[in-house]
């Protein structure tokens, strides 16, 4: 079967090199696409044609995908994690110098110097002493969320003589490997922030994230702290942000995400959405989602994807694979053997998982199905999606 990939942004030649174009179709202006590839493109409002099978997102936040309607239609979306980590980490590292040295403002100071070279040396003497900082070596970090990125910067700030706390009640074995073992665990937000001078996000933007850095916790840091998100911009609440600084308990926030409210802040230092902005980073992702976006639909398997589990079932050459998405409710394996017992086919291997409220089934049989076969599946209360692979 040949596919068609639809693009809805720029993405990179390389990634896009990894699909054959003996068996795919690459476009921005594809006709009933099979997937559908994007970046920063906002989804929520497009209208996703019936043939759409996967989404695969270049980056590692979804909030530009209607995930929940997707998983209504057993689509599973795909992301990147991880591919953008070392990016995002060293514009973290610079935010932590940027603020430790008040560089921004001494830039600027710097900059508005008139007079001769005579002139501009002496009111550089005089000024210096407004921009002195401090040094990062025993500073204490706090790390809220500890996946890729955020132990990428866990342990660049430990190597820099930080000491560094982690909070992730649900960090990963895979992660918990990677972390260097002088970051110390914390058990709550509130010691986490009660500890540290500096504060960075990591974590995706759901319902339990928004305002996650709030007025509460902010004023449980010591006096003169800095809050860095380059996460995603609702996690910290911005108008808590402006009064801690106005008050000076906080000294400077670092942020991705440019606002009216906080631009022109002196010790609000803002840039322009750089987090995962380089060429490494794009071609990274690319390849990461191209690679799962071609497996999934050439072999059913699911890896990094937002809405089902992964699942991953090597191929046995000769039989053909049937996969299935559908509610995570009993007996529905149950019930599909049991449409394939009745067309006589004999299952050699079979892989089902489950996430939450849905489930995917990958079943390799001897024997030919067809159609009406899938129409027997498809028939079954709770499956989403059924295809032949």
């Amino acid at each position: 079967m040949n596919f068609r990939i639809q693009t809805l942004n720029n993405i990179s030649a390389r990634g896009l090199s990894r699909f054959p174009r003996d068996r795919f179709e690459v476009g921005s202006n594809l006709s009933d696409p099979h997937a559908i590839l994007l970046r920063s493109a906002d989804m929520h409002s497009l209208k996703t044609p019936a043939s759409v099978l996967a989404i695969g997102r270049a980056g590692a936040g979804v909030n530009n995908v209607p995930v929940a309607a997707f998983s209504k239609l057993g689509v599973p979306v795909f992301n990147a994690p991880g591919a953008n980590a070392n990016a995002v980490k060293e514009l973290v590292i610079a935010g932590l110098l940027l603020a430790a040295r008040n560089i921004c403002l001494a830039w600027d100071f710097a900059r508005g110097l008139e007079g001769d070279d005579k002139t501009i040396d002496a009111a550089t003497e005089a000024g210096k002493k407004n921009f002195a900082g401090i040094e990062l070596p025993g500073r204490t970090l706090g790390v809220i969320g500890l996946g890729a990125i955020g132990v990428e910067v866990a342990n660049a700030a430990e190597k820099l003589g930080m000491r560094v706390f982690g909070y992730d009640p649900k960090i990963t074995v895979q992660r918990a490997w990677q972390l260097s073992s002088s970051v110390e665990q914390v058990l709550s937000l509130e010691d986490l922030f009660v500890r540290c001078q500096f504060i960075s996000v990591h974590v995706p933007l759901v319902d339990a994230t928004r305002n996650l850095v709030n007025a509460k916790l902010i004023s449980l840091m010591p006096k003169g702290g800095v809050v860095l998100n380059f996460s995603r911009a609702p996690i910290v609440d911005d108008a808590a942000v402006v009064t801690a600084l106005q008050s000076n308990h906080l000294h400077y926030y670092v942020c991705d995400f440019p606002k009216n409210s906080l631009k022109t802040h002196p010790r609000i230092i803002v840039l322009p959405h750089l987090g995962a902005s380089t060429g490494e980073a794009e071609e990274n992702c690319a390849l990461m989602v191209v690679d799962t976006l071609r497996d999934f639909l050439e072999n059913g398997n699911i890896r990094h994807c937002v809405n089902f589990p992964d699942a991953v079932l090597p191929r046995i050459v000769g039989s053909a694979r049937l996969a299935v998405a559908n509610s995570n409710v009993p007996n529905m394996v149950g019930q599909i053997s049991a449409v394939l017992a009745g067309a006589n086919l004999n299952i050699s291997e079979l892989l089902n998982k489950s996430r939450g409220e849905y489930a995917y089934t990958l079943i390799d049989a001897e024997g030919q199905m067809d159609e009406v076969l899938l129409g027997r599946i498809r028939a079954i209360e709770g499956v989403l999606s059924v295809r032949l692979l």
